[in-house]
C-alpha cells in the first residue's frame, strides 16, 4: 500500500499522495523516509480532526442555544408576560394575563407581583369599570 502513496492520502495530503502514486514513492526513497514520518503525520492529522470535531460541537451547541433563545415556547414566564403586554397595548388584567400566557391564577398573581417588584408594571384601577389593571412599560 505504501508504494501507492495511500499513507499520504490518509493523513490529508492528497497532492503528495498523487505524487507518490505517479513516482512509485520516489522510487522507494520516499517510502523509506515515510516509515519514520508516518507516526507524527498521523498524530498531526488526528489532532487537526479532533479540533474540527470540537469546533463543530461548539458551533452546534451555540446554534442550539440561539434557537432556544429565539424560540417563543422556551421563553421565561416573565418574557411571555411582557410579550403579551406588548401585543395588547401594554395594559392587562389578571384574567387577560392568564388567557394570553396560559398560566393558572396562582402563577399569574406571582408573575404580576414580580413584574411590579421589578418595575416592569404598575397597578391601577380602570377609570370606567374600577377593575384592577396592570400597565406595562413595553
Amino acid at each position: 500500500m505504501g508504494i501507492c502513496g495511500l499513507q499520504r492520502f490518509y493523513v490529508g495530503q492528497p497532492m503528495a499522495g498523487l505524487l507518490y502514486l505517479i513516482t512509485l514513492g520516489f522510487c522507494g526513497v520516499g517510502q523509506f523516509i515515510d516509515l519514520f514520518l508516518i507516526p507524527s503525520m498521523v498524530e498531526q492529522r488526528n489532532t487537526y480532526l479532533q479540533g474540527r470535531y470540537l469546533m463543530t460541537l461548539q458551533i452546534s451547541h451555540l446554534s442550539a442555544r440561539e434557537e432556544t433563545e429565539l424560540n417563543p415556547t422556551s421563553t421565561t414566564p416573565m418574557q411571555r408576560l411582557l410579550q403579551a403586554a406588548k401585543e395588547h397595548g401594554g395594559v392587562l388584567s389578571e384574567a387577560q394575563v392568564s388567557l394570553y400566557t396560559g398560566f393558572d391564577a396562582k402563577q399569574v398573581k406571582e408573575l404580576l407581583f414580580e413584574a411590579e417588584r421589578l418595575g416592569y408594571a404598575y397597578v391601577f384601577n380602570d377609570p370606567e369599570t374600577g377593575a384592577v389593571r396592570y400597565r406595562f412599560d413595553v
